[in-house]
């Protein structure tokens, strides 16, 4: 309990964490970044279009993969228009409901998901940690962010 009070009393040592963290995750996500401009400059397409396909896993709508990629559904369906273009997706209506489209991998696009997450994986900064460590660090940015 004393260890608390003599912490708290400090606020450059109460926030010092809080800043190493804030910094770590910063670098980290650079380092994210990079390594998905990489995969994209490999395969012709835009960072955008990597992360869009890496999360096509199953037939969603525009909105689900919105919010997958954390980004606004109008920048969603401009990726998802160039990524038809390319023969990579078709828009499907869905299911169950009559308003909405399902977006679907193509062959050709099953192909380039599959290149894609190979050359993800390939030399991926989380490499650095073992599977274990993984797991770990994504359950606690989970617990961060839920």
């Amino acid at each position: 309990m004393a260890e608390r009070r003599d912490a708290a009393a400090d606020p450059v040592t109460d926030g010092q964490i809080d800043r190493d963290v804030c910094k770590l995750i910063h670098r980290f996500t650079q380092k994210l970044d990079v390594h998905v401009r990489a995969v994209a400059d490999e395969l012709g397409l835009t960072p955008t279009q990597v992360i869009a396909l890496r999360e096509l896993s199953d037939p969603i709508t525009a909105r689900e993969l919105a919010k997958r990629m954390v980004c606004e559904a109008s920048n969603a369906t401009f990726v998802l228009d160039r990524l038809e273009q390319q023969g990579l997706i078709e828009r499907r209506p869905h299911p169950t409901d009559r308003r909405a489209k399902q977006i679907v991998l193509t062959p050709a696009g099953d192909r380039y998901r599959t290149d894609v997450l190979a050359r993800l994986n390939a030399h991926s900064p989380l490499a650095a940690l073992s599977p274990t460590q993984q797991e770990s660090l994504r359950d606690l940015l989970q617990a961060l962010v839920a």
